[in-house]
C-alpha cells in the first residue's frame, strides 16, 4: 500500500516539473523573442545606415585622391563668404561637392572661424581634414598689435613701426603726418590745417594719434595705420572735455598742445601741479621757458640746456615765444590731457610759478612760487643734471 502510493506520488511529481519548465520556457521566450526582433531589426538598419553613410562619404565626404595625392596651393582671400571659399575649393579638385562642404562647415560650427591666408593642401585630405585646415591658419598672421606710446613724437612712433616690420621705412608715415591733407575729414585735422601759421608746424598730426594699442591688418598701409589711431582722438577727447576747454577760453588745439608739454615735463602724480604752472603763468602773460619744447626742436632731451639751445629761434621755444608752442610736442595720454583741463587748484590759488628737476633719474620735480627760491633750487640741483647729461653722452 506505501509502495503504490510513493509510485502515484513519484508520477505525479515528474509531471508537474514537466509542466513547470515548460511554463518557464515559454516565459523566457516571450521576454526574448521581442528583444531577438530588435536586435535583429536594429542590425538590419545600422546595415542599411552602413551601406548608405559608404555610399554618401563616398559621393561627398570622402579625399577626392587617397592613391596619388597632390599639393594643391590654396588662398582664401580677407572677407570671402563660406560659398565663395566651397567654390574655389571644388574646382581646384580638393573636395567632391561645394554644396556638402558648406552644411557640414555651417553644422559643425567651422563656418565663421575659417581664416584668410595662403595653404597647401592635399587630395589626400577629407572635408573634416581641410574645414580644420582652413580654421587653423596659414601660420601667417592676418592682424598685429601696433602701441601709441604717451610720450612719444611722431617721428618716435614712425622708429618703432619700422622697428618692428609694419613698415619698411618711415618717410611716407611721416610725409603724411607732416602734411595732414589727407585727414581733413576729421574735423580737428581741419581744424589745424585752417589755424594761423599752420605751415610751419613740424608735424600736422602731431599730438593727435591717440595713445593706445590698435589691432591693425599686416597689410595695412601708412595712410589706413593713420587712420586708425586718429579715428580714437575724439574718445581721448570727448564732448565735455571739449565744452571745458571751451570754458577756459582754449581749443582743442591749445589743450592738446599743454597737455603734451605736460607728459613730457612730468610723472603723472605731478600732471596736476605742472599744470597749475604752467597756467599760473599764461594768465601773467610769462613766457613757458619749458626746456621739453627746446628738445623737440633739437631732438636732444639734455637736462642743461646751453646758452644757443635757449636762444633758438622756432615758434616751438617756449623761451622765445610768449604763450603756448605752435602746437603738440608729443602725444599726450589721457590723464595729462585732464590735468591741462583741471590743473591743481591748491597750486592755482598759492600761485606756483616755478619747477626744477629735484632728481633727474626718478623724475621728481621742485615747485617754487618765487623767482628767488627757484634760482635758489637750481644751483642746488643743477650739479645733478650735468651728472646726468654726462651720463648719457650729451
Amino acid at each position: 500500500m506505501k509502495k503504490g502510493i510513493r509510485r502515484n506520488y513519484t508520477y505525479r511529481s515528474m509531471h508537474e516539473e514537466r509542466e513547470y519548465g515548460f511554463f518557464v520556457w515559454s516565459g523566457i521566450w516571450r521576454i526574448l523573442r521581442p528583444l531577438l526582433v530588435a536586435v535583429t531589426s536594429l542590425i538590419a538598419v545600422t546595415g542599411i545606415l552602413y551601406g548608405l553613410w559608404e555610399t554618401l562619404y563616398g559621393q561627398y565626404l570622402a579625399p577626392v585622391n587617397m592613391q596619388s595625392p597632390q599639393l594643391i596651393p590654396f588662398t582664401v582671400e580677407s572677407g570671402q563668404s563660406l560659398s565663395r571659399v566651397a567654390a574655389n575649393l571644388e574646382e581646384a579638385g580638393l573636395i567632391r561637392s561645394r554644396t556638402v562642404f558648406k552644411y557640414y562647415c555651417d553644422f559643425s560650427g567651422f563656418a565663421q572661424k575659417i581664416q584668410a591666408g595662403s595653404y597647401d593642401l592635399s587630395t589626400d585630405m577629407n572635408m573634416n581634414a581641410i574645414a580644420d585646415q582652413l580654421t587653423r591658419g596659414d601660420g601667417n598672421p592676418l592682424v598685429r598689435d601696433i602701441t601709441m606710446i604717451p610720450g612719444w613724437t611722431l617721428e618716435d612712433f614712425a622708429a618703432r613701426l619700422v622697428e618692428k616690420g609694419v613698415l619698411d621705412n618711415r618717410d611716407t608715415f611721416l610725409e603724411l603726418c607732416r602734411d595732414g591733407r589727407a585727414f581733413r575729414d576729421y574735423y580737428y585735422v581741419a581744424d589745424v590745417l585752417d589755424s594761423p601759421n599752420a605751415g610751419s608746424r613740424k608735424y600736422m598730426l602731431e599730438g593727435y594719434l591717440a595713445a593706445n594699442t590698435y589691432e591693425v591688418y599686416t597689410s595695412a598701409t601708412e595712410e589706413e595705420i593713420i587712420r586708425k589711431l586718429l579715428s580714437q582722438t575724439e574718445r581721448a577727447f570727448p564732448a565735455d572735455d571739449q565744452d571745458q576747454a571751451a570754458a577756459m577760453g582754449y581749443t582743442m588745439d591749445q589743450i592738446l598742445t599743454l597737455a603734451s608739454l605736460i607728459e613730457k615735463e612730468a610723472k603723472p602724480e605731478d600732471f596736476t601741479r605742472v599744470s597749475a604752472v604752467f597756467h599760473n603763468r599764461l594768465d601773467r602773460g610769462m613766457k613757458l621757458q619749458s626746456d621739453v619744447t627746446v628738445h623737440y626742436v633739437t631732438g636732444v632731451p639734455r637736462m642743461h640746456l646751453t646758452q644757443e639751445e635757449l636762444n633758438l629761434n622756432s615758434p616751438y621755444n617756449t623761451y622765445v615765444v610768449g604763450g603756448l608752442p605752435l602746437g603738440p610736442i608729443c602725444t599726450p595720454s589721457a590723464q595729462a590731457i585732464q590735468a591741462a583741463l583741471y590743473p591743481d587748484p591748491a597750486y592755482r590759488a598759492e600761485q606756483y610759478l616755478y619747477f626744477c628737476a629735484r632728481d633727474p633719474e626718478s623724475g621728481e620735480l621742485y615747485f617754487s612760487r618765487t623767482l628767488q627760491e627757484h634760482e635758489q633750487a637750481v644751483q642746488l640741483y643743477s650739479p645733478l643734471w650735468d651728472d646726468y647729461d654726462r651720463s648719457r653722452g650729451l
